[in-house]
């Protein structure tokens, strides 16, 4: 796929994505330039400029269920079918104290942001422009609707990724459609040290997994049928209540989607 665009920064990129099978391995082959608008960069609260990259992903197409899900951490979680990737975590952390493990979230509800635009997304000091929730201009360019279920990205682990509708009966194509809701809420109480305060979502450890809660599993994800795998697959989905991008993976991550680590005071 090759679209050419105009960012909101008034500058020209071309968006370059290659996704081949090669053997037993889905490989991409991308600059990271996505084929949407974006929003103005630098901005107010991200001072960063989007730039191409060279990123080269492979992951397993015959992904497999690991005996304990993986937290994702500060690696890309996956990348989506225009090579633009998801990653879950930002790199600011409360009093810049990484250690203190009170690391910010890229996307809270009623308070301002790190930056992002529209599409969720924002840029790391390197250029990489990355999803932090669902991918607004991208959903339009697939045509998304509430209707049917769309494949968006792949994870590191080769499992597929959806936007936030799948079939209300997992196996049932013939069930009708439906949100899938996320099974993690904001903790109760307040927070033991750092901040302080009461627990209210602004950081990663102000939230929970509960069991049944939801419609998806601590990866974010169930089995069922797609349109893509008409005989079943295990699946995440990008919803639109957090954990927004799953922080766990169901299969085995490749190390093409591990990245440096964030640096202090930029933007994740």
């Amino acid at each position: 796929m090759l679209v050419a665009f105009l960012l909101a920064t008034q500058v020209t990129y071309r968006s370059t994505v290659t996704i081949a099978l090669i053997g037993d391995r889905r490989v991409i082959t991308t600059n990271g330039i996505p084929n949407h608008e974006t929003g103005r960069f630098p901005n107010r609260n991200n001072p960063n400029r989007i730039s191409e990259q060279n990123y080269h992903f492979s992951m397993t197409a015959s992904p497999e269920v690991a005996s304990t899900p993986t937290t994702v951490g500060h690696r890309l979680f996956a990348v989506a079918v225009n090579g633009v990737p998801f990653d879950a975590l930002t790199a600011e952390y409360w009093d810049g104290d990484r250690q203190g493990g009170w690391n910010y979230e890229a996307i809270i509800k009623g308070q301002p942001t790190l930056g992002v635009d529209t599409n969720n997304a924002h840029v790391q000091p390197g250029g990489q422009y990355h999803y932090h929730a669902s991918p607004t201009g991208l959903l339009k360019s697939l045509g998304a609707s509430s209707s049917k279920m769309t494949l968006i990205a792949w994870a590191a682990d080769g499992f597929p990724v959806y936007d936030d509708y799948g079939y209300k009966s997992s196996n049932s194509p013939s069930s009708g459609v439906m949100e899938l809701h996320s099974s993690y809420r904001v903790k109760s109480g307040s927070r033991p040290d750092g901040p302080g305060g009461i627990y209210d979502g602004t950081f990663t450890r102000d939230w929970e997994y509960v069991k049944g809660l939801g419609d998806l599993d601590e990866c974010n994800g169930r089995f069922g049928i797609t349109p893509e795998f008409p005989k079943g697959t295990y699946y995440y989905v990008i919803s639109h209540d957090y954990p927004y991008i799953p922080r766990k993976w169901k299969g085995t991550p490749d190390s093409s989607f591990d990245k440096r680590p964030p640096r202090l005071g930029g933007q994740g």
